[in-house]
């Protein structure tokens, strides 16, 4: 006890000391911010920037896609979210553009729109080939004003582009870039060539997909669609759906509830048979239907005879458009609709041709 009592009051000792040797200027200083320094105006890209997701940021939708779970303790089925992308108003009347993939797996969708007010959504139609779908919504027609349309036929290299989306599920997020490519091409979910892709090195991530790609002047040239990346995050490289295949799918789908095919009534050969015949680059035809566009024409398929096989037609291009493969005749057709009519050249002995032909719809 004694210890304690000399100890405190050698402590009140020397604290009294430390106290009265302290000059005044050395208490503690008051806690004040830093003065601002001023700035200038902001620069004229900054401005764009602004102004750019101002304007499109309002026709910008999240969507959830959604389906549906058995309870693991009950038999209770329950709606649960199974991810989510971005989309954009494409009209007054409640048309939203996406990709497929966003809600390929889905049994229902949510559609978020710019004032976080939430609507259900009805699909309408799909394209796979294209990764494209297109739902419907029930909200007022103040609430949907449509992204500006533009053209991406004379995209060039270097142009500035901004892609605004919901990645990682975070809302209204803006990126900046430049095309850094064109023409690229890259495989759908069906594992069809999309054909004319959009390559950019403005961010995009998970949840951006379906996202607008949009020019500086604000107007829609590309649907943001997959990244190329090990990590499956951004890494300098995205691509985007060109706004001119785009803008051709999509009331297509809006009329038809689907992707109604132009056909010519033809089975095409595997490219084996052009390279252990000889035959130029192009579609051998091994079947033709009968009373369809291509026998009233008077196109003939490749058939096995007494003798060998016979020769048949070669389709080696659709209204001038050269053809290698069965994926180019279907998309140089699906620019078509059905009635159209087009001009095959056609290949058969080693001479060519031109065919004229009404294009029929096709039934799947």
């Amino acid at each position: 006890m004694q210890l304690t009592l000399r100890t405190a009051r050698w402590l009140l000792l020397f604290s009294a000391a430390l106290s009265t040797s302290l000059p005044a200027e050395a208490a503690a200083p008051p806690a004040a911010p830093r003065a601002v320094a001023p700035r200038g105006p902001l620069a004229a890209d900054e401005l764009n920037n602004i102004a750019v997701f101002k304007a499109a940021s309002h026709s910008v939708v999240n969507i959830t896609a959604l389906g549906y779970e058995r309870d693991f303790f009950s038999t209770n089925v329950q709606q649960v979210p199974r991810g989510t992308g971005t989309g954009f108003v494409w009209d007054d009347k409640g048309h939203i553009v996406t990709n497929f993939h966003v809600i390929q797996e889905a049994n229902a969708a949510r559609v978020t729109l710019a004032d976080q007010t939430s609507y259900r959504a009805q699909l309408v139609g799909v394209f796979p080939d294209r990764d494209l779908a297109v739902l419907k919504i029930d909200a007022p027609m103040a609430k949907l004003p449509p992204i500006p349309v533009g053209v991406s036929r004379d995209l060039q290299v270097g142009q500035k582009v901004y892609a605004i989306g919901n990645p990682f599920g975070l809302d209204q997020t803006l990126t900046t870039g430049i095309v850094s490519a064109l023409n690229r091409e890259i495989e759908s979910v069906t594992r069809r060539t999309i054909r004319g892709a959009i390559q950019t090195d403005a961010a995009i991530n998970p949840g951006n997909s379906g996202g607008p790609l949009l020019d500086s002047a604000g107007r829609l040239i590309g649907v943001n669609t997959a990244i190329y990346s090990p990590s499956g995050a951004s890494a300098g490289i995205g691509f985007a759906i060109p706004v001119d295949e785009v803008n051709r799918i999509v009331p297509r789908l809006i009329r038809d509830g689907r992707m109604v095919r132009p056909t010519l009534g033809v089975t095409a050969a595997p490219p084996s048979l052009n390279r252990a015949l000889g035959l130029p680059a192009g579609v051998a035809l091994v079947r033709v239907q009968p009373g369809g566009p291509a026998q009233r024409a008077g196109l003939q398929p490749f058939t096995r005879g007494n003798q060998g096989i016979v020769q048949g037609d070669v389709i080696t291009a659709v209204n001038e458009e050269t053809i290698d493969t069965l994926d180019d005749m279907l998309n140089a057709l699906e620019r078509l609709q059905p009635g159209d009519k087009a001009t095959l050249t056609v290949s058969r002995a080693g001479k060519s041709r031109k065919v004229a032909v009404t294009l029929a719809e096709s039934e799947d």
